[in-house]
């Protein structure tokens, strides 16, 4: 297994090339949309949020305790700490829940398919630039969460082998996502990693029991991996199999994709604005705005892209003070950081900047839906996930107004306009 002096040394080698951003030599990856948090009738699915909200939290607690395990207490952020394990258990959905259910057969999600093995075994994968690891389920899962699943059967891959150790994130349920560890050829639209590390999980959570998607790939640094080996993208990479470093996002209604070994210069218009990647393990970046029309509402904060939650988290006395800025606007759950605004009113204002432009959120995309006849529910949540002093976690209700490169040769996260 790698050491805490390997994973830095292999994080410092990615980041080190001066190459810039490189355009259409790399592989497109279609996506389709995530599990979303409004129903068909454009009502805020409320349990389904919390359940999101009980992920990412416990998502990010497991990442403190690999950064921590890997690297050591110096490499988190200044007021990082591991919280305690978030308990659905704990809500009290019942008592808010007032709007109509949630109807699963308007549910979608940013996906797309990988093989793994010599026999190419398809899974549906969620690609995740806020973890490190890869895991699907096993054929071996026999759990009911398991059972819609694609499982992958070590014995028909004649390139798997098993590994020491296992693989687990617990979540407050009392529920786990856990399993041996394998490592076999891992594809991505054409693009291979041999001998790449993974989980095949042999007990599933039931916080998994809505989603679509199969399993979960990790495009993060490998300062966090559970597993504490490489991520895919880093393999691959380092293997040859992409010449570029760099990955990019488009999350849209239509057209989505993620794209490795640079960036699709046919999805955006203009520059890409870089921004220097700090600290360890994360894709974070410093000195950010927060922004509501003219008004700065929080200014030095730090900022963690992730794609893999749909919810924008920041510090909730940083998120209180945006949300006085909008007219209206007053808390709808406490519990979880959720606000409510008029639904006639819903900003298209607020917006992020890190030195350069300010990259606004759309009314459409700050807006998770209807509780009543005219109050919505914004997408930014006042939660302190345990990551740092003012440090915010932009989910895809970001993502989706611009395109965002990722790029380990340069160390940067970048956005640019889409077109």
């Amino acid at each position: 297994m790698f050491i805490r002096s390997n994973l830095v040394a292999l994080a410092l080698a990615l980041s080190v090339s001066a190459n810039p951003i490189v355009d259409d030599l790399g592989t497109r990856v279609p996506f389709e949309k995530r599990n979303t948090l409004v129903n068909g009738n454009g009502w805020f699915d409320h349990p389904r949020a919390i359940k999101q909200v009980m992920r990412d939290r416990n998502k990010h607690r497991q990442n403190l305790i690999n950064l921590e395990h890997n690297v050591g207490p110096q490499a988190m952020n200044k007021g990082a700490y591991i919280p305690k394990m978030a308990n659905y258990e704990d809500q009290d959905v019942h008592k808010r829940q007032a709007e109509p259910l949630q109807d699963y057969q308007n549910d979608a999600f940013w996906g797309g398919s990988i093989t793994i093995g010599s026999n190419k075994q398809t899974f549906l994968i969620d690609f995740d630039t806020g973890s490190s690891d890869l895991w699907v389920p096993s054929s071996s899962c026999t759990s009911s969460t398991c059972m819609s699943k694609r499982k992958y059967n070590p014995a028909s891959s004649s390139t798997s082998a098993r590994k020491s150790g296992t693989f687990t994130i617990k979540y407050g349920d009392g529920s786990e996502v856990s399993g041996p560890v394998y490592t076999d050829t891992v594809t991505v639209a054409g693009i291979t990693a041999k001998q790449q590390y993974f989980s095949a999980v042999t007990t599933l959570s039931s916080a998994f029991a809505d989603e679509v998607e199969d399993g979960l790939l990790g495009l993060a640094f490998p300062a966090i991996s559970n597993l504490r080996q490489p991520p895919f993208f880093n393999t691959a990479k380092a293997q040859g199999a992409v010449k570029s470093g760099v990955f990019a996002f488009k999350l849209a209604n239509s057209g989505s994709e993620l794209y490795l070994g640079g960036a699709n210069a046919n999805l955006y218009k203009g520059a890409v604005e870089p921004h220097a990647v700090v600290g360890t393990g994360f894709w974070q970046i410093a000195n950010m705005q927060v922004v509501s029309g003219s008004k700065v509402v929080a200014s030095a904060q730090q900022s963690i892209v992730d794609s893999g939650t749909t919810i924008i988290y920041g510090p909730p006395s940083a998120v209180a003070a945006l949300y006085k800025t909008i007219p209206g606007a007053k808390m709808y759950d406490a519990q979880n950081g959720f606000y409510q605004v008029p639904c006639g009113s819903v900003p298209s204002n607020v917006g992020f900047n890190w030195g350069g432009k300010t990259w606004t959120v759309s009314a459409a995309n700050f807006n998770l839906g209807r509780v009543s006849g005219n109050l919505c529910v914004g997408a930014i949540a006042g939660v302190d996930l345990g990551l740092g002093d003012k440090v915010w976690l932009l989910g895809d209700s970001f993502m989706k107004n611009v395109y965002t490169v990722f790029s380990f040769d340069k160390n940067t996260v970048g956005f640019a306009q889409l077109k």
